[in-house]
Parts: structure tokens; C-alpha cells; sequence
């Protein structure tokens, strides 16, 4: 795995990593609408792969595959984003839903229920849940978190961002922000806090998840987004208010 110079063989670490990709992308194309390729992530998870290898080094601190597998990830997520897949109008929805939860639980002192924000939201619990379902998809990042593209003061990853050289991803390795997303889905209404134990630890698509909790696959993935959008909402909160 090694050259004689001590430089790690970067064809062998593309050769042996290229089931996570693929397993990245089957694992991320399941909550993606139907017009997402699971090729075109792969390709994109491979670029993420290549910039993996050329940027590691060993004294990191990380794995390699746990460096990999936040650079296979981000150029996956790149790659959507680059391609417009949500729709800038579903953006938005699912900021107004953040923005609801937030508020709701500054004001209950308890993670909102989906029938609270509807009201908030001045919707009938039905539209809030088919919002929800349009959002399939929904991510805890964006790239453009990490530049505050639409110069909204609010970015949550500011305080995580050094400036423009620096590589983002290898930022949230060595902040506090892995903890503050554990500590965020922790948090979360207990159904919630199993089904994404279930999607990311576990592993399971929606279909398992939903076998599982007895509810349909369409459900799940509102849900799936519904949690999502309270990580993000709590993440934002405590870029203004700091770690509890």
C-alpha cells in the first residue's frame, strides 16, 4: 500500500475504495426524486474520492475512509447542486419550515409537532406533510453553507469557515461540529431520533425503515426530511447562541 518513499499508493487506495462510492451513492440516491442518476453520483463521488487521496495525509489525524468519506459525500452533494436538483422554490419551503421549528421551540421549550407547525405555517397538517414530501432530499449541508451564497447573515457554517483557501470539510473534522450534530439528533422527538439511527447507522432504505416503524415508504421520507430540517434548524440556533 506504500511506495518506498512512504507516500500511500494512490492506486491502491482508489481501487480499494471504490465500493464505498458506489455504496455512498445507492445509500444517497434512495432519498433523491427519480430524475438523479445513481451513475452521475458515482462519477461525482469519484472525483471526491480522487481529491481524498491527494489531500490526505496522514497527519491529519483521521482515517482515511472517514476523511473520504466527508469528501465522497460533499462532491456527491456538490454535483446536486451544481444540477439544480431541488428546485429553489422547495429551498425555500424547507427554510420557512426551519425557521417555524426554531421558533416553536424557543417559544414551547420542546421539539414542535407536525400539527404546531402547520399552524405556524397557516397550513392543514395534510399540505404541511405533502410539503414535506416534495422535500425528499433535503440535506443537512449544502456547499453553499459554507459560503452564505445569498449573503443570509444566519449561515450556520460561518463559524466553522476560516476563509476562502481553507477546505471546509477538513474544518468540521477538527471543530466541535461533529458533536453538535450528535448532540442535535439526540435531541429529536424519539421517532425521529430512530429512524435516522436506522437510515445512518443501521444503514436501511426507506422501504427497511418503514417495515420497521409500520408506516409507508412516503412517510418515512417525510419524516426523514421533517428531522432534517429540525438538525438544521438547531445547528443554525447555536451558530448565534454557541454550544450548550
Amino acid at each position: 500500500m506504500y511506495t518506498v518513499k512512504g507516500k500511500a499508493d494512490k492506486d491502491h487506495l482508489l481501487t480499494e475504495h471504490i465500493p464505498l462510492v458506489k455504496r455512498l451513492a445507492h445509500h444517497m440516491k434512495a432519498k433523491l426524486p427519480p430524475s438523479v442518476e445513481v451513475d452521475d453520483l458515482v462519477q461525482a463521488g469519484m472525483i471526491g474520492l480522487l481529491d481524498a487521496i491527494n489531500r490526505y495525509e496522514e497527519t491529519h489525524g483521521a482515517q482515511f475512509e472517514t476523511y473520504a468519506v466527508l469528501r465522497i459525500r460533499g462532491a456527491m452533494l456538490d454535483e446536486l447542486r451544481t444540477s439544480d436538483w431541488l428546485p429553489r422554490s422547495m429551498r425555500q419551503n424547507m427554510r420557512k419550515i426551519e425557521v417555524a421549528m426554531s421558533t416553536l421551540q424557543q417559544r414551547l421549550g420542546h421539539p414542535p409537532s407536525e400539527s404546531e407547525v402547520a399552524k405556524l405555517l397557516k397550513m392543514s397538517l395534510a399540505d404541511y406533510q405533502e410539503m414535506l414530501g416534495d422535500g425528499g432530499g433535503h440535506q443537512l449541508l449544502y456547499y453553499e453553507d459554507f459560503h452564505d451564497a445569498d449573503g443570509d447573515s444566519d449561515s450556520f457554517l460561518d463559524r466553522h469557515y476560516v476563509d476562502e483557501d481553507s477546505d471546509p470539510l477538513r474544518s468540521l473534522l477538527d471543530t466541535d461540529f461533529r458533536q453538535c450534530v450528535i448532540d442535535a439528533i439526540d435531541a429529536l422527538p424519539p421517532r425521529e431520533k430512530i429512524l435516522m439511527g436506522l437510515y445512518y447507522e443501521e444503514e436501511l432504505n426507506l422501504k427497511e425503515i418503514g417495515a420497521v416503524m409500520g408506516v409507508s415508504e412516503s412517510r418515512v421520507s417525510q419524516l426523514h426530511t421533517q428531522a432534517v430540517a429540525r438538525l438544521r434548524a438547531t445547528l443554525r440556533e447555536q451558530a448565534w447562541t454557541g454550544p450548550a
